[in-house]
């Protein structure tokens, strides 16, 4: 049995329409209950609508009482929600959003359907190659350090960030210009403190690059070197199902190579 989330569009809708050639049950999940149940009325009968808002921690511990209930055990999680970001917008109208879909509902899956995969299951987490601690400077990086840091320190220093951007202290403090960048690192870290107490699970991130979608267009003059999302949903449900070398959990992975943390 499989869960994504920020399934009923783009990436995260083509991951569950491969994985439901290989996976008995793949749950489609989504903020919109009416997208969500009109993005799994054209899919096969194994894949079951679900509504599931991440930013909100009731809808998470919620359906992971469901599906407990339900299944008992997962096989796979994919973590794929994320908020749209808009150029037209500022980074302080967007980052509080931003972290708290990105950043914290990435979390809040780690935590609620964590305890449920099994012992050789999977849980991957969407990022970008813009997770990586070389994208930060020095000053920053020991702040997502995941051999130190816990879950709850991540979402302490997510929310100082925006905290910091909000009130116009970011570039002081040494952020990035780019709230996407702390963003996606913190996901990058979030994967790596889960999968030093994941106990035989797989747990990584992915990067699929980039691809073609709404979300994505309006940063791009020139899309036409970017995947179909079905393109790009290969790679992700290659680590979901196929077998991975070891070197890999804990890591930001795409096209099979790793991104280097450091």
């Amino acid at each position: 049995m499989a869960l994504v989330t920020g399934a009923n569009q783009g990436l995260g809708l083509a991951v569950v329409e491969q994985l439901s050639a290989v996976v008995d049950t793949v749950y489609l999940t989504g903020r919109d209950a009416d997208r969500v149940a009109r993005a799994a009325a054209v899919l096969p009968k194994n894949v079951v609508a679900e509504r599931l808002d991440v930013t909100r921690p009731s809808d998470v511990t919620n359906l992971a009482c469901r599906l407990a209930d339900r299944h008992e055990q997962l096989d796979i999680v994919v973590s794929n929600a994320a908020a749209r970001l808009s150029p037209q917008l500022s980074s302080a109208d967007q980052v509080r959003g931003l972290v708290d879909t990105n950043n914290l509902g990435t979390t809040r899956m780690i935590r609620a359907f964590g305890p449920l995969l099994r012992p050789d299951g999977r849980f991957l987490v969407v990022a970008s190659s813009f997770g990586s601690l070389r994208r930060l400077p020095n000053q920053l990086r020991d702040r997502f350090d995941a051999r130190a840091v816990t879950l709850d320190d991540l979402d302490t220093v997510m929310l100082d960030y925006v905290d910091a951007v909000e009130t116009g202290q970011a570039a002081v403090r040494g952020w990035p210009d780019w709230i996407n960048v702390p963003s996606k690192v913190g996901q990058v870290a979030a994967a790596r403190v889960y999968a030093r107490s994941a106990a035989g699970r797989f747990v990584a991130a992915v990067c699929p690059g980039l691809v073609d979608t709404e979300a994505s267009r309006p940063w791009f003059a020139d899309m036409s070197a970017a995947q179909t999302p079905m393109q790009a949903a290969a790679d992700v449900v290659a680590l979901a199902v196929d077998a991975v070398e070891p070197r890999f959990a804990g890591e930001l992975v795409q096209h099979r190579r790793v991104i280097p943390w450091r």
